[in-house]
């Protein structure tokens, strides 16, 4: 069977509900809204450029210009990590104007730095709100069962521990060690997401990214910026944002890019401080 591509349409209607609407049938919204409500970040190994996740489609980000759209799409982008040149990863709910899609998109794939999309696996199934792909494997939360899920090939996956989690970042030295952030504190599993247990003495992170090389970095619900450079053992409170933060992307050599309701914000020194990329509208 062919994989199934989701292809834009044009937006009519009142206003989509929030991100949590699960409705396949809401009304979609008389103007598509710009790159608000922003979900994932991931840079483009293929040109470096920068591309933002949101709640009405992808978009790219590159210094002195104003964010760009990618292709027509407007559908929900929950989920989203980069795998290799020109190849993202994503899951979500559809395009508002799309009424053949189920509320759920599961897995899904764009091999052209996404201007097109095809369904991968657990399509009407799962939604993942974290999403990330490292050592050849995709890691995902999903928000239906609550379970951390592994996939080897894309296609079938592996249901794992249930936690209430709200961003997974996966070790880039060893497959089976990830963290998790909840709101009762940072998880550890050391057994490929099998368990779980709290790491001690650290702060209560929304977010955390880990880059290939360069500490672990973090940020809490009012935006305190940490890093760690021990494996998440111990941390050290960087900048203070002072504003919620929605998306955190450690990309490498201390780069890192923050997101927020009124702005992406850059680091050149691991989070100590930050400038302003792009205002958020």
């Amino acid at each position: 069977m062919q994989p199934r591509r989701f292809v834009a349409a044009i937006l009519t209607g009142a206003l989509v509900a929030a991100c949590s609407s699960n409705a396949p049938d809401s009304a979609p919204p008389a103007i598509v809204p710009g790159m608000v409500h922003i979900h994932g970040l991931g840079i483009n190994p293929s040109d470096e450029t920068l591309y933002v996740a949101t709640h009405y489609g992808l978009y790219t980000v590159e210094p002195h210009r104003a964010p760009q759209r990618v292709g027509d799409l407007a559908q929900d982008f929950m989920g989203f990590t980069i795998a290799g040149p020109d190849e993202f990863l994503a899951s979500g709910h559809p395009d508002p104007a799309d009424r053949q899609q189920p509320p759920h998109l599961g897995l899904i794939k764009s091999s052209d730095a996404g201007q097109s999309w095809e369904s991968l696996s657990l399509h009407g199934s799962a939604d993942f709100h974290a999403l990330e792909y490292r050592h050849s494997r995709v890691y995902g939360h999903d928000s239906q069962s609550g379970a951390v899920m592994v996939s080897l090939d894309e296609q079938s996956w592996q249901r794992r521990a249930e936690i209430p989690a709200s961003d997974l970042a996966v070790s880039p030295a060893d497959a089976d060690e990830i963290l998790a952030t909840t709101r009762h504190g940072l998880l550890r599993s050391t057994d490929g997401a099998m368990t779980f247990g709290a790491v001690s003495g650290a702060p209560t992170l929304a977010l955390v990214s880990w880059p290939e090389r360069g500490p672990l970095l973090g940020a809490d619900l009012e935006g305190n910026l940490y890093t760690s450079p021990d494996n998440g053992r111990t941390w050290q409170l960087q900048h203070a944002l002072d504003v919620k933060p929605q998306a955190l992307l450690a990309a490498s050599d201390g780069q890192v890019y923050i997101a927020t309701d009124t702005a992406i914000y850059t680091s050149t020194d691991d989070g100590a401080s930050v400038n302003v990329l792009t205002a958020v509208e």
